[in-house]
């Protein structure tokens, strides 16, 4: 989940270089069909993936719509939400796997984990409001930030649902029908943005992006996300999504854009925090599934 962390953190980054230059779900049908190819290559060559792997292919239809619609609204929300803005939005992930697991797989939380999940939450709340209680109390919210928070609760409702539809399929299977599932639902949806898209036209900085999003923040997260996801609760699964506006910030430094306003900071102190005190909790419910 360190690797996880800092892999999404550069799609955060390089997506909003580029998510004005292509439609987000055109971009985003691509990298998961890249991927695909990537994750059936790997589990073809090593042999692990199974037939039994892809029964139900319901689940991966809905998994893979899940995970879509994280994905576009992501890419949408960074046509006018900083990178570093949209990361602290990401970090309520917690907050919501939590309530998600509980419904879902009855995990519960115990004080710590519920404290440290609150103060991240307070950290992104700060962040999405802008530092101001006036923006607060009149609760006026960014138009990128309001999108993405979509986003994110789709993404905090596929980690317990990936581990209840798992059904112990494998690593590479599984992630196969994730994104072959995701792709099938975008290229229905986003047909028209997909055929309206100019692919020669497009600056470089869109390619880096999709190929980037398609073999690093798609392949390699899915596979880590599984993977985690059957050994963790799924709030501690996604504790370490907290990292990620630390990971963002580095990746802006690193792309010459400054750092974001103290007001941010602030908010992504609190996600620091709250990383801290999860990870010195004991886990709860993360045996492996059967």
């Amino acid at each position: 989940m360190l690797a996880f962390s800092m892999l999404v953190a550069g799609s955060f980054s390089l997506g909003g270089l580029a998510a004005n230059e292509i439609a987000p779900i055109a971009l985003n049908f691509v990298r998961f069909v890249l991927a695909a190819g990537f994750v059936a290559f790997m589990g073809w060559a090593s042999g692990t993936m199974r037939r039994s792997d892809f029964e139900a292919p319901w689940r991966y239809v809905l998994l893979g719509g899940l995970f879509s619609v994280y994905f576009v609204l992501m890419f949408e929300a960074l046509k006018t939400a900083p990178p570093v803005n949209t990361a602290v939005v990401f970090t309520l992930t917690p907050l919501l796997a939590a309530g998600f697991g509980w419904i879902l797989l009855r995990q519960r939380l115990g004080a710590w984990s519920a404290l440290a999940l609150a103060i991240g939450g307070a950290g992104a709340v700060w962040v999405i409001f802008r530092g101001s209680f006036e923006a607060m109390r009149a609760f006026e919210v960014g138009r990128g930030e309001a999108i993405f928070f979509a986003g994110t609760v789709a993404h905090a409702l596929y980690v317990p649902a990936a581990r209840l539809w798992s059904r112990g399929a494998s690593p590479f299977g599984f992630t196969l029908g994730i994104l072959l599932g995701g792709a099938l639902v975008q290229g229905i949806v986003g047909a028209p943005a997909l055929m309206a898209t100019d692919w020669a036209a497009l600056p470089r900085v869109a390619w880096i992006t999709i190929f980037y999003t398609a073999f690093l923040a798609t392949s390699f997260t899915f596979t880590l996300v599984y993977f985690a996801t059957l050994r963790l609760p799924s709030a501690k699964v996604m504790a370490y999504t907290y990292l990620t506006p630390s990971w963002v910030i580095l990746w802006e430094i690193g792309l010459g854009q400054g750092l974001p306003p103290a007001t941010v900071l602030a908010g992504v102190g609190l996600t620091i925090l709250s990383l801290g005190i999860l990870l010195g909790t004991p886990d709860r419910g993360g045996a492996p599934a059967a």
